[in-house]
């Protein structure tokens, strides 16, 4: 069964953010730069992203993500493309490994 890995937002400035999320919930920081960072919550992901970066959109893994195109491979490890369903909302499919 593919699952939701996280979900991305747009923000302005990825630190004030991070550190407001922080302050409100309880969260861990698993990694922040200045452009983009991912908040773990106890049952998914959030990702701030800045809109120059990132589009919006919701994450998901599967084993076969090659199926949607060509992955790009990105510098936290994972391999990934983003498409769009059929109403226009942005997914970025994440190949895991078939273990």
């Amino acid at each position: 069964m593919d699952k939701i890995h996280h979900i991305a937002i747009q923000v302005e400035d990825i630190a004030r953010s991070v550190e407001w999320y922080k302050k409100n919930y309880e969260v861990e920081v698993s990694y922040q730069d200045e452009t983009w960072a991912m908040i773990d919550f106890a049952n998914t992901s959030l990702a701030l992203v800045l809109p120059e970066q990132h589009p919006f959109h919701f994450a998901i893994e599967t084993e076969d993500a090659s199926v949607f195109g060509d992955l790009t491979k990105h510098r936290d490890g994972t391999a990934s493309i983003y498409i769009k369903d059929l109403d226009g909302n942005n997914l970025e499919m994440i190949e895991v490994s078939k273990e």
